[in-house]
């Protein structure tokens, strides 16, 4: 009997869906099977039947998922990206909550693993501090169980028949195919989607500037894309922030040049943002090692640069097409 089917689109398989297949196997809950989607099939690494290998050709997660959806036998679809593993008790957390029939889907944070590299692990403090990321309860188990409107698909997990009926993701933006898919979900479905803090899955980070960059500016251009096209989950203050942040150093810097406006107001305004530097510090070591905390300060001030420029760069575009990366 099958009751969960794990999805997780990836390019090829590699070391950490090696890792990420171990975890599984080892799950509370044994009513699961395992899609995994790579673009092309060598070998059968696994000679499990519960475990499905199904090439998809290079397409781009979105679609991988939805390829995997229709394959699924389960009740409860479970996404996960192909870099996280989940504890071994999401299963049993989750089970609970679905026999709810007013909960359509459920998410839960995705949390830094402990033997990630330095880097990755200041990459991931980044986003522990709502004055840093916005959203720390995605990160780490905070709060309480809660509704929203918008999670990451890294631990995700949707009833089968709702997924279908809504159309899946049906879409090529990547990322946020998932803020697309939980706007349906809640428009059409009417029903519930629930924050679980303890249901808990590990996600792997970037291990260096450049690739936190690269994916940081990746959201921002959805983000202010999704802003004007999916207002009912994406215009929300928070998003725009570091633009608004942006465009304020660039005006000090014109300021710097044309002496017209009162450099006081600068000054106020930088002073701000080192309180909230110095706030999202402080959440950070809740977490974190001090060195963590400091490098972290460095990668959320080039975080806020790259995601702002990219959010207005998202905001003025007409029609928004994604590249794999």
């Amino acid at each position: 009997m099958v009751n969960f089917s794990i999805i997780i689109p990836v390019k090829a398989i590699n070391d950490y869906v090696r890792e990420t297949v171990h975890f599984i196997k080892d799950l509370e809950v044994d009513q699961w099977e395992l899609i995994i989607l790579p673009n092309e099939l060598d070998k059968d690494e696994w000679q499990d039947k519960r475990i499905k290998l199904i090439p998809s050709g290079m397409v781009g997660p979105a679609e991988k998922r939805d390829l995997g959806a229709s394959f699924a036998l389960g009740k409860i679809l479970v996404f996960l990206d192909d870099d996280s593993y989940p504890n071994s008790d999401i299963l049993t957390i989750a089970t609970p909550y679905f026999e709810d029939d007013e909960i359509v889907a459920l998410g839960g944070p995705a949390v830094t693993p402990h033997n990630d590299s330095f880097w990755q692990k200041v990459s991931g403090a980044v986003f522990l501090s709502k004055f840093s990321g916005g959203n720390p309860e995605r990160y780490v188990p905070v709060g309480i169980v809660k509704e929203v409107d918008d999670w990451p698909s890294v631990n995700l997990m949707v009833r089968t028949k709702e997924f279908k009926a809504v159309g899946g993701f049906n879409t090529k933006y990547w990322p946020g195919e998932d803020t697309k898919l939980c706007l349906q979900l809640k428009k059409y479905t009417k029903r519930k989607i629930l924050y679980i803090p303890n249901m808990i899955v590990w996600h792997h980070r970037r291990s260096g500037l450049w690739k936190h960059i690269k994916q940081v500016g990746a959201y921002g251009l959805h983000r202010g894309y999704f802003f004007k096209a999916y207002p009912e989950n994406s215009r929300k203050l928070m998003y725009i922030v570091p633009s608004m942040w942006l465009i304020f150093l660039i005006i000090f810097v014109l300021n710097l040049i044309i002496e017209y406006i009162s450099n006081d107001i600068f000054i106020v305004g930088c002073i701000a943002y080192c309180i909230a530097l110095i706030k999202a510090f402080i959440d950070i070591i809740k977490w974190e090692n001090v060195p963590i905390g400091l490098a972290a300060i460095i990668y959320i001030f080039c975080t806020h640069m790259a995601y702002g420029f990219k959010f207005i760069q998202g905001l003025m575009t007409k029609n928004m097409k994604s590249k794999l990366r």
